[in-house]
């Protein structure tokens, strides 16, 4: 029963989440921001859930289009997504009353997206717009949620809402620091989706799913690395700005090894061999900059 729900919710491929959310949790700790451990895991606890309940929709609507069997009967699958989902909104809501709307306005974008992504007449898993939104939603509103919620009040913006006037302000610096520190798991998660769906590119057309690849044809593989290269840009800006320490240049290293699964990329796009290696370099380069920047507070 538990091996065949972990399956159906894929629970090895939820390390997009996790290791975004370790890495803005590093960041908050390298730069000795105290922590509100409460906010923190009951966001958490949203987001994996909302993971969980995203990839079950995924899978429930891919197998019956494509009349594959699930791990569960339509009915159990449909309960359990049911479930998955009513807990993250639980959490979700919850996590917003104890903080502001501007948590409620982000988390509520985060679900749209993850329930349209396979659902409704256009889902965007048809269209060519699920490498961005993946990775907006894993790269960069995840960060945003947690670095909002422990940073102080009015950090990155203030936003005042009422019957007669919306007001909104918006920190310029740490706006763009976000941004600078989201390109990272923007880029890797991107490139996931990426490479699935250039593996499946021939698939998708049978069943007109026309998806990114689809519409730039072998510019597709030049884009899955330069997304790559981009990271390490942005790890050497992230340094020249000083938001991280000098050490996280290490990081850097990585290339050698990712450069190396590109090229083995390039050769062959298959989704049983080598489709793998888009989640090798997601979890080198996120484990490589989330460990340095841990090590940073100590030693930095």
């Amino acid at each position: 029963m538990v091996k065949r729900f972990l399956g159906y919710v894929e629970i090895r491929t939820k390390i997009t989440s996790t290791f975004a959310f370790l890495m803005t949790i590093a960041y908050l700790i390298y730069k000795q921001q105290t922590l509100n451990w409460e906010l923190t895991l009951i966001f958490f606890g949203a987001m994996f859930m909302f993971d969980l309940t995203t990839t079950a929709i995924n899978n429930y609507i891919d197998t019956k289009n494509n009349h594959q069997k699930l791990q569960f009967t339509r009915k159990t699958a449909l309960v359990i997504i049911y479930i998955l989902f009513g807990i993250s909104a639980a959490l979700g809501l919850y996590l917003a009353y104890l903080t502001d709307i501007v948590v409620l306005i982000a988390g509520g974008i985060c679900f749209l997206c993850g329930v349209f992504y396979t659902y409704g007449p256009v889902p965007i898993s048809r269209q060519p717009l699920g490498e961005a939104l993946s990775g907006i939603f894993y790269g960069l509103l995840i960060p945003f949620i947690i670095l909002y919620i422990n940073m102080p009040s009015g950090y990155f913006l203030s936003l005042n809402v009422n019957f007669q006037t919306i007001s909104l302000v918006l920190e310029i610096r740490p706006i763009i620091s976000l941004l600078l520190l989201s390109i990272i798991p923007f880029c890797t998660t991107a490139n996931i989706m990426l490479a699935n769906n250039i593996c499946d590119l021939e698939k998708d057309i049978t069943v007109k799913r026309h998806t990114l690849p689809y519409y730039i044809g072998e510019k597709a593989l030049s884009l899955f690395a330069g997304l790559y290269y981009t990271t390490y840009a942005a790890t050497i800006l992230l340094v020249v700005f000083k938001m991280l320490s000098p050490l996280c240049l290490l990081s850097l290293l990585t290339i050698f090894i990712v450069q190396k699964n590109i090229k083995i990329f390039f050769k062959k796009q298959d989704k049983a061999t080598t489709f793998i290696i888009a989640i090798q370099n997601y979890i080198i380069i996120m484990g490589a900059n989330s460990l340095m920047i841990f090590i940073s507070t100590f030693i930095g």
